[in-house]
């Protein structure tokens, strides 16, 4: 009789033992490669990052704005490229093990000690999180392989690192505003600085009245946004504080001060959701948020980071934010305020101050248009100049929210119309792809309910509006009130991206005249119509204006119903021309008290 095979032992010493010892060590060593490899990665994002802000003072200094252009789309993109590269570089370097999702809680570990102390850790985190999830197609949150938006606070570690410079007011106005722009940072000359300093001086005097000033307080380093350089801080006064931004412009003849905003209104429009992003070279990114926040009370967190160039930073905060709003609120969502859609179902929650967009299944077939083309307008909005007229459109995939927190007339229409970009997962309703937005008051319900001169005022800046995106060649295509917000500054901005185009595509027409009877009373066009074709004559049948609207509107914008203002301002973009958009204007509802 054979005698029994021995049990193998595991223990330690023997050749299985040292084996398992051996493989737990293969392992921890590859999830220290992985960890490394991605701080490595965001490290050379950063600093590509930086290197592309870096160059906003040079193209201010040259004038060269169109290099100021290339670059604001090379810094928008260089994020996607960065977190594509470190995939690739884990997959070449630590190979298939990349997609086990057993191995990265111990890179998360080991990445976690890893940035210990670096700048701003937190957008390190939101790094390593886009790497997992870009591999894994993560729905809702996978806590164990990525770092969950809830427990991110960008701001947790802000201090005091911000480099400020303070002036005080021991002699006389003039005197703080001539040593205030005498040691701005600039690179160029100014054209004449003492006549700079006589306005900034003269404007805190006309603004703030006898209101008795104590000191002016700037950050150190100068916002750039293509062609206007900004500083930007407070008025210290006796018992009041408020936001300070001086805006430059630098033309043949040299630097010079072109505005002093001193409202809520006007920094909060200068730092806002319809901005395209600013440049400016910050060591510690969530200092100068925390510093902003305190001037605008009100701008959430995310969009402070965003409109800094920190986009992803920017999405994360207000993924976190929402999931805590709906941990503390109980409100539903429900289907937004306005007019239906035939491109997206919008819907918000009352609660919050944000639109959710997802695009239906069926476009209507007068729209012309697939969901990728719907996409690539967003993305191309996205990546353009908003021209402060823009809203910012946030694009999220696989997330979930509760079901239960869902309207039965919003679910239904969800399921029924969206089936391709919503689905329901235990008690979630998983949204594979949709858009979150600033919520704004839409123009034809703001013109029905304001007072005659705030609507008034809102019929102008509309005019205002269409000019600024004619300006960054963009034309919006449908121009229809209800495809237009009021913000609560009173700005008139755009949101409904299904249609734009870019001006120079467009061919502007004047409506030919008809040759007989017949042509004139034809219910249909009797020339020829092409997709691009766009006869602004016609425009004058989408406005919501009447009255004493109407004629203020048409005194000040009616070039806008002529085929040849649009014809020129195309004349001009095709010279390289860059066209000037209307200035940040105080309003009296907002004035220097904010």
């Amino acid at each position: 009789m054979s005698a029994a095979p021995a049990t193998q032992s595991t223990a330690p010493g023997t050749r299985a033992g040292v084996g398992a010892v051996s493989m737990a060590f293969s392992s921890a060593l590859r999830a220290g490669q992985c960890a490394q490899r991605i701080v490595e990665g965001f490290l050379a994002y950063n600093a590509a990052f930086r290197a592309v802000t870096q160059r906003a003072p040079l193209r201010f200094r040259d004038r060269d704005w169109h290099g100021s252009q290339a670059d604001a789309l090379e810094r928008i993109e260089l994020y996607d490229r960065y977190v594509q590269q470190t995939i690739a570089e884990l997959e070449r370097s630590i190979g298939t093990v990349t997609h086990e999702a057993a191995f990265w809680p111990d890179a998360k570990r080991h990445f976690a000690n890893l940035i210990e102390g670096l700048p701003d850790s937190e957008f390190c985190k939101t790094y390593f999180s886009s790497v997992t999830r870009r591999i894994f197609k993560t729905v809702g949150v996978a806590p164990e392989i990525e770092f969950v938006a809830a427990d991110l606070d960008p701001l947790a570690r802000a201090g005091t690192q911000l480099p400020l410079r303070l002036y005080r007011n021991t002699a006389s106005l003039p005197a703080l505003a001539d040593e205030l722009l005498q040691q701005i940072a600039l690179p160029a000359a100014w054209r004449n600085r003492a006549d700079s300093a006589r306005e900034l001086a003269s404007e805190l005097q006309q603004q703030l009245a006898a209101r008795d000033i104590v000191a002016v307080e700037v950050i150190d380093e100068i916002f750039y946004h293509f062609t206007r350089a900004y500083v930007v801080g407070r008025v210290i006064g006796e018992n009041f504080e408020l936001p300070l931004a001086l805006a430059l412009k630098h033309d043949e003849q040299g630097v010079e001060l072109e505005g002093v905003m001193l409202s809520t209104a006007e920094l909060a429009t200068l730092f806002g959701y319809a901005r395209s992003y600013l440049h400016v070279d910050l060591e510690h990114v969530a200092d100068a948020v925390l510093y902003l926040r305190q001037l605008l009370p009100r701008a959430p967190v995310g969009e402070l980071f965003t409109v800094l160039g920190r986009a992803k930073q920017g999405k994360t905060e207000r993924h976190r934010s929402l999931m805590h709003h709906l941990q503390h609120s109980d409100d539903e969502f429900e289907v937004a305020p306005g007019q239906r859609g035939l491109v997206m179902i919008c819907f918000t929650l009352p609660s919050l101050d944000v639109v959710f967009k997802v695009i239906r299944d069926h476009i209507p077939v007068q729209k012309n248009l697939s969901r990728a083309e719907v996409q690539a307008r967003y993305n191309f909005v996205f990546k353009h100049d908003r021209a402060g007229r823009l809203v910012d459109a946030q694009e999220f995939r696989r997330t979930r929210f509760p079901r239960a927190r869902f309207s039965s007339a919003l679910l239904a229409e969800l399921q029924h119309d969206a089936g391709e970009s919503v689905h329901c997962e235990d008690e979630y309703l998983v949204f594979e792809h949709l858009y979150m937005e600033r919520r704004v008051t839409p123009l034809d319900l703001f013109l029905k309910s304001a007072p005659l001169p705030q609507a008034t005022e809102a019929a102008l800046d509309y005019g205002s509006a269409l000019r600024d995106l004619a300006h960054t060649n963009i034309f919006a295509g449908d121009l229809l009130a209800k495809n237009f917000g009021v913000t609560q500054y009173g700005r008139v901005v755009f949101y409904d991206y299904d249609e734009v185009a870019e001006l120079q595509n467009c061919r502007f027409r004047e409506l030919p005249v008809a040759r007989h009877h017949e042509e004139e009373m034809s219910a249909e066009p009797w020339f020829a119509v092409d997709d691009a074709d766009v006869f602004p004559e016609t425009f004058g049948a989408f406005l919501p204006f009447y009255g004493a609207q109407r004629q203020a509107f048409m005194a000040e914008h009616g070039e806008l119903l002529q085929a040849r203002y649009w014809q020129s301002v195309q004349r001009q973009l095709e010279s390289g021309a860059i066209l000037e958009l209307s200035r940040v204007v105080r309003r009296a509802a907002v004035c220097a008290t904010g």
